[in-house]
């Protein structure tokens, strides 16, 4: 396989944190004195990839490059990839192809915090080479989140916020892709809330009959 690269997704103004922070970007309130953002930085850098992009958002972009910089303290090489408006993970992923490129890449959401990092991870994609590779984590409240369903340990369907829901699998935002998932983000349409969802992008895949695989985190 390939040389994998990163993607961490950094666009969100943190609305809903104030005022907790005074900063507009979510993805810079510190856990454990540290912004969240670095923790998906060095979780990339400690799995080996070291060619990394940061979607940033106009409004907190400039915020965002003065805290992460170049990446050479983590020991990576940062790119930052503006995305004009908030339009979907999928239309991210759409922003970022000239950075991508044909590359295999994982895609981390800027405000997450995984314990344990993202070796193990990275480690089965490069075994098994599927298409795609998820994350999912049992939770209480399956209808809060894009859930998704399995046959025989492959991805049969995803569904964003299900009423009822059949499973108690939820994605967690980290996800691995080849380029086949470009294509299927271009062949989507934006859902109801005027976005092109990453859970419809990996549908369109799982329905192409490519091979997505789940791997189930605590």
């Amino acid at each position: 396989m390939r040389e994998l690269k990163g993607l961490i997704l950094s666009g969100g103004k943190g609305t809903r944190l104030r005022p907790i922070t005074h900063t507009s970007a979510k993805q810079l309130v510190p856990v454990a004195n540290k912004p969240v953002l670095f923790y998906g930085i060095e979780a990339m850098a400690q799995a080996g990839i070291n060619q990394v992009g940061i979607i940033i958002a106009p409004e907190t972009g400039a915020e965002i490059r003065a805290a992460a910089g170049d990446g050479s303290r983590f020991g990576v090489a940062l790119s930052y990839i503006v995305q004009d408006q908030p339009l979907g993970l999928a239309h991210a992923v759409l922003t970022a192809e000239s950075f991508l490129g044909d590359s295999p890449f994982v895609m981390y959401l800027g405000d997450n915090l995984l314990q344990g990092g993202i070796e193990d991870l990275v480690s089965a994609f490069r075994a098994h080479e599927p298409d795609a590779l998820i994350l999912l984590t049992p939770v209480p409240d399956p209808e809060q989140y894009g859930v998704a369903e399995l046959s025989d340990g492959a991805v049969v369907r995803l569904v964003e916020k299900p009423p009822q829901p059949k499973t108690n699998l939820a994605l967690v935002g980290v996800y691995m892709f080849t380029s086949a998932v470009h294509a299927a983000a271009r062949a989507i349409e934006p859902s109801g809330r005027g976005e092109l969802e990453i859970t419809d992008a990996i549908q369109y895949l799982v329905d192409d009959g490519m091979r997505v695989e789940p791997h189930v985190v605590k």
